[in-house]
């Protein structure tokens, strides 16, 4: 019997379940057995973002997962994913795993595995911060992709689910204190990363780059990173405040002997990634937030 792409992908969303879910030997919703998630989550997006949490039933598959959707005028596509809570990360793909009618089920996915032994998942994600086999350890708020559609012929939305330590999808998640059961559709503003700049200096210049040298700005900071794999500076001026509003800050990289480049502007969180190759070149670099600025010598000769 020729079966619908809906039944398909449910199909396929369960055998991935199995196959990543470390103990479950299927993809069930929690019962009163199961240890339930414990770890305090906040929203998977930057601070005071508002999306809608879909928990819709039935036909979801896996049953007690959420769809992070579009809330008013507040589109989701692009938006950065960042840790619920921390723990340790690790990047998959299924990408390389279609079929005779092209169901991808997860797409790019992430699996943050809790202090606690729970773990959440993140998936359909346009771009991941780490490479499919790779992990790295996360803090609450860490970005670790952005909202896609990848898995099949989806809109940008954020497949995400809580799972406890029995390999049970929880199939009545919290997020910022909000508790979002089968068929309940909830708006949430998130809190997550509220501490200040949402953005990391190696987030905005990129896989690969690692911070060498800072300077203080009043209102932000300034950094110097290097990509030893490909021999890139980058520099990019994070603000500490008015964050989330335009204001002027700049970031701009010289290479001795060659041309300045400079990205300058009325900018909510940071300027840059400005990026130049320079191997066994001195570098002079630098940036402003409003009136306060920092100019190096060339150094970093390397």
């Amino acid at each position: 019997m020729a079966r619908s792409r809906k039944w398909l992908f449910a199909a396929a969303v369960a055998v991935l379940t199995v196959a990543v879910t470390s103990g479950a030997s299927q993809a069930q919703a929690a019962g009163p057995d199961d240890v339930g998630v414990m770890a305090a989550h906040k929203s998977p997006f930057n601070c005071g973002k508002t999306f809608y949490a879909n928990n819709w039933s039935p036909g979801h598959s896996p049953s007690g997962s959420i769809d992070w959707q579009s809330y008013g005028s507040d589109a989701i596509g692009g938006e950065t994913v960042r840790a619920t809570a921390g723990g340790t990360a690790r990047f998959y793909t299924t990408l390389a795993m279609a079929d005779d009618i092209g169901i991808l089920a997860y797409g790019n996915y992430v699996i943050v595995t809790h202090g606690d032994g729970t773990k959440t998942r993140y998936a359909h994600l346009a771009s991941m911060v780490g490479s499919p086999g790779s992990s790295k350890s996360v803090s609450q708020g860490t970005a670790i992709g952005t909202v896609g559609g990848t898995g099949g012929d989806y809109a940008p939305h954020l497949h995400y689910e809580q799972i406890t330590t029995g390999g049970a999808i929880d199939t009545s998640p919290t997020v910022e204190g909000v508790t979002v059961s089968l068929g309940q559709k909830k708006a949430v503003k998130s809190t997550n990363n509220c501490g200040g700049n949402p953005y990391s200096p190696e987030e905005v210049c990129g896989s690969g780059f690692s911070v060498i040298d800072q300077a203080a700005l009043t209102g932000g900071r300034v950094y110097l990173l290097y990509n030893s794999g490909n021999s890139n500076n980058c520099v990019v001026t994070l603000k500490s405040t008015s964050l989330g509003a335009a204001s002027p800050v700049s970031a701009f990289l010289e290479p001795q002997s060659g041309s300045r480049t400079t990205d300058s502007g009325s900018f909510a969180y940071y300027a840059g990634p400005v990026k130049k190759s320079a191997p066994g070149t001195c570098v002079k670099w630098g940036g402003s937030v409003g009136s306060s600025t920092y100019t190096s010598p060339f150094e970093h000769c390397g």
